[in-house]
């Protein structure tokens, strides 16, 4: 194929017309070149699309918060680790207002994880992917002064059911931990509304216990909770260490609220010297999940799945709460179901690639053999003016044939012959174009070697003929 005549000739240059070459297949082949080249680049652009939609990362938005708390730079720690290790999954936190809001994010299909309490309502398109860490309830007193100096005498408390009629101070940025407040005073038989809870956060804590604004405190979180390490440090003024105020019904306490289990703190949980507490201390606990929304994509849940039991490992030194991330429930009876990717992960049945991806690589190669005997019927189809102009030189080569036998002179058998040239390269064009086949160019080589022995033959023939003797003509008789 001449590319430089068909890329570089002048749009103004008429196309020079070979006049023994009038049927030439040209035009179909430069045409055949240029589908060619568009088929080609098409299928260059679909490849590299394909390749760069299935290698891009999938980031999922998670909703997380409030600002500034453990969640959030737990959160961020992880996606930080994501990032720094190329995973073919990222996240990119949402900064929700608390627990709460981000449970609102997943209900709205406005975030594709969340970060939630489980105490919390939990929205129903919510799938349990992974316990992101279990808080425990921590309630405490103010304890007495060294040496009893205080201003004016308070008896101290030692039970929940003393709570009636004091001033809890509930520490947290968020409602939550009021509900939970109300939670624990029901099952005592408290009515909650006897007991005044007020907002704190830990910098409030130390000026609420000296001035005696509230009467105890309640508080959630890790048991390496940094948060309430500091409240109770606070707490202790004067030498007056706290009371912790233990749940001692936290067993029917989680029979009837699902959402909670029973727990203990262990003696020093909390640091301090002497150690918080000095002895154990029986408490509920509940978990914050990260959950994704119903119709995530399963195998992108169970990648981060294991993207993030990888990462913990790498986030511990930096962030210890990382260490307290556990597997979901798989549980048919799970207080939050789990998500399908997940689960398949935790359980070690994660679908291989052939798996995920055997039904598409199927209909992909029956799309492929299909796309491949449409493009041959095209190609025919594009050939067939080729395969016409290729009947029509057959049929006049085997005119010429005859024509031969009857041909008296040597000029006309040599226009003939260089006629039957010129079909012959294009035939042979047309072959190694594929518009024909081999029968075809066995049948055509037959009726050319036939034409070239009826030449050969008439050639000889006419060789033989002497020529014919002049005319002589009389002459006319002069008239006088």
């Amino acid at each position: 194929m001449d590319f430089k005549r068909l890329f570089t000739r002048s749009m103004d240059e008429p196309e020079r017309v070979d006049p023994l070459l009038h049927n030439s297949p040209r035009p179909v082949r430069r045409r055949m070149t240029l589908v060619s080249l568009a088929a080609i680049l098409a299928l260059i652009g679909a490849v590299s699309a394909a390749y760069y939609f299935a290698m891009r990362p999938a980031t999922l938005k998670i909703a997380v918060g409030p600002q500034g708390g453990d969640d959030l730079r737990l959160i961020q720690a992880l996606a930080q680790a994501f990032h720094r290790d190329r995973n073919n999954v990222r996240m990119r936190p949402v900064v929700t207002d608390g627990p709460a809001a981000s449970a609102s994010a997943i209900r709205t299909d406005a975030a594709d994880l969340a970060v939630i309490r489980g105490d919390l309502p939990v929205p129903r398109n919510a799938r349990s992917v992974a316990v992101l860490h279990k808080n425990v309830a921590v309630l405490w007193a103010p304890g007495k002064p060294a040496g009893g100096k205080r201003k004016k005498a308070v008896p101290g408390l030692t039970g929940i059911t003393q709570l009636v009629g004091k001033r809890v101070g509930v520490i947290g940025r968020t409602e939550a931990n009021a509900g939970l407040l109300r939670v624990i005073l029901q099952q005592y038989g408290v009515d909650p509304t006897k007991v005044e809870s007020i907002q704190l956060t830990t910098a409030d804590v130390a000026d609420a216990a000296q001035n005696r604004k509230v009467d105890a405190f309640i508080a959630a979180g890790p048991l390496n909770s940094k948060v309430i390490s500091e409240a109770l440090a606070a707490t202790a003024h004067g030498g007056a260490e706290p009371v912790f105020l233990g749940i001692d019904s936290a067993e029917a306490l989680a029979a009837n609220h699902p959402s909670y289990e029973s727990a203990a703190i262990p003696a020093g949980a909390f640091g301090g010297a002497p150690a918080r507490p000095d002895s154990e201390i029986k408490t509920i606990s509940f978990s914050h999940y990260i959950v994704a929304r119903e119709g995530a994509s399963d195998s992108t849940i169970a990648t981060f799945t294991q993207q993030l039991f990888t990462a913990r490992q790498n986030v511990i030194s930096e962030n210890p709460l990382a260490a307290m991330i556990e597997t979901p429930d798989t549980d048919k009876d799970a207080v939050i179901p789990v998500q399908a990717g997940a689960a398949a992960y935790v359980d070690g049945e994660e679908r291989s690639f052939l798996d995920r991806y055997g039904d598409l690589i199927w209909f992909s190669l029956i799309g492929l053999s299909a796309t491949g005997s449409l493009g041959a019927w095209f190609a025919s189809y594009l050939r067939k003016d080729e395969r016409n102009t290729n009947v029509s030189q057959r049929d006049r080569l085997l005119d010429m044939l005859a024509a031969a036998r009857r041909c008296d002179v040597s000029d006309e058998l040599d226009a003939m012959q260089t006629e039957a040239d010129a079909i012959l390269r294009d035939t042979l064009t047309c072959y190694e174009n594929g518009a024909i086949d081999s029968a075809s160019l066995t049948a055509f080589s037959i009726a050319l070697e036939q034409f070239h022995n009826a030449v050969v033959d008439r050639r000889i023939l006419l060789s033989t003929i002497p020529p014919a003797p002049p005319v002589v003509r009389p002459a006319r008789p002069q008239v006088v």
